[in-house]
Order: C-alpha cells, then sequence, then structure tokens
C-alpha cells in the first residue's frame, strides 16, 4: 500500500504522540504504515506512507535519485549567480549536495496553495521569490540550509512532487492511496478520491 498525504504545517512527521502538537496520527487513520522519507514540522506538502519495507526502501534510496520538487518562498531576490550555485552543488561543511535544479517561479503559486497557518513573518521593506528547487537527495532540512547558504533563508517550504506523483489538487490533512509505482513512471496516473481521517 502507498498512501500520499498532504502534510500540514506544524505536524510532527511520526505517529507516536507529541506533547508539542499534531502527528500522522491525527490525519491518517491507517494502521501499520509509516512515512517513506519525511518533511520537517515547519515544512508543507507531499508525503509518502507505506506498509511494505521495501517499498520504503526503494522510494528513499539515494541511489534512485527520485527526484523531490519543492515550491520555496525566500526572503530576498536570489540573483543569477545565487541560484546557479543551487544548481552545481552548494557546500554546507558537513557535504556537498547533488547538482539541483532551481528556477525563479514566474508567477506566485500562492493562488494554487493553501493559506499557511500561521501565515509566514511578513516585512514591508523586505521582497520574497518563489523558487522550484527540484533535489534527488534529502538530508536534514537540506532545503533550508541551501537557500541560507546562498543568502537568501527560506519562509515557506511546500513539497509539491516524488518522481511522477504530485499533491494534484490534495489539500491539507487530505490523503489518497496511490498506485505503488506511481513515482517511478514519466508522466502523472489517475486521480484518486481525497480521505481525511
Amino acid at each position: 500500500m502507498l498512501i500520499a498525504l498532504n502534510k500540514p504545517f506544524g505536524v510532527a512527521c511520526k505517529f507516536s504522540p507529541s506533547p508539542n502538537g499534531p502527528t500522522l496520527a491525527d490525519f491518517v487513520p491507517v494502521p501499520d504504515v509509516y512515512p517513506a522519507g519525511r518533511l520537517d514540522t515547519d515544512s508543507e506538502g507531499l508525503l509518502l506512507l507505506t506498509d511494505d519495507g521495501p517499498l520504503q526502501a526503494r522510494l528513499t534510496d539515494p541511489r534512485h535519485k527520485l527526484p523531490k520538487e519543492y515550491w520555496v518562498q525566500v526572503e530576498g531576490e536570489p540573483t543569477d549567480a545565487a541560484l546557479e550555485t543551487l544548481r552545481r552543488g552548494v557546500d554546507l561543511g558537513d557535504f556537498v549536495t547533488r547538482p539541483a535544479e532551481a528556477r525563479r517561479l514566474e508567477s506566485s503559486p500562492e493562488a494554487l496553495l493553501w493559506p499557511r497557518t500561521p501565515p509566514i513573518r511578513f516585512r514591508a521593506s523586505v521582497p520574497t521569490t518563489w523558487l522550484s528547487l527540484t533535489i534527488t537527495e534529502g538530508k536534514n532540512r537540506q532545503v533550508r540550509r541551501m537557500t541560507a547558504r546562498v543568502g537568501f533563508p527560506t519562509l515557506r517550504l511546500v513539497r509539491v512532487r516524488i518522481g511522477a506523483l504530485g499533491l494534484d489538487g490534495l489539500l491539507p490533512g487530505a490523503w489518497r492511496a496511490v498506485d505503488p509505482e506511481q513515482p517511478f513512471r514519466r508522466g502523472h496516473g489517475q486521480r484518486a478520491k481525497d480521505k481525511r481521517g
């Protein structure tokens, strides 16, 4: 079984109870599934869950180089040089990231996204920019560390795609069962009915 969940902001990526707020158990009432990869509590978007150990390993093994696309709202207006650094690979001190796809989004995706609760901090004197950043690895807080290292801190981070599987209209907290092969395909599969926990 493979489940696609739109993980809301502030939700811990675990099923065990947390004194600090909601967990995946508050949204996915399916026994014996666990995350294939993770999203930080302050990140949002597509999270895959499965009850299949080999599938979990296939989804998360860096050897498969499954691309993960994030829409990233950053503070400031990234320069072409900063984007090129993200594309080439960023030295984060403990490791150098693999080359990534990085581009400015031509228009703000906020019309396609849901309002974040709480909203990001707003400073009238500092513009923000939305980027699409696609990576094939997923070390701890990697995207946030990458944008900060090139001088443009992340304000909001939404994962919108893993391989060929996208959010496809899932609202925060909603989930659906998907074909386990869908992330590995080229193109997009048929959408299924959303469910809420």
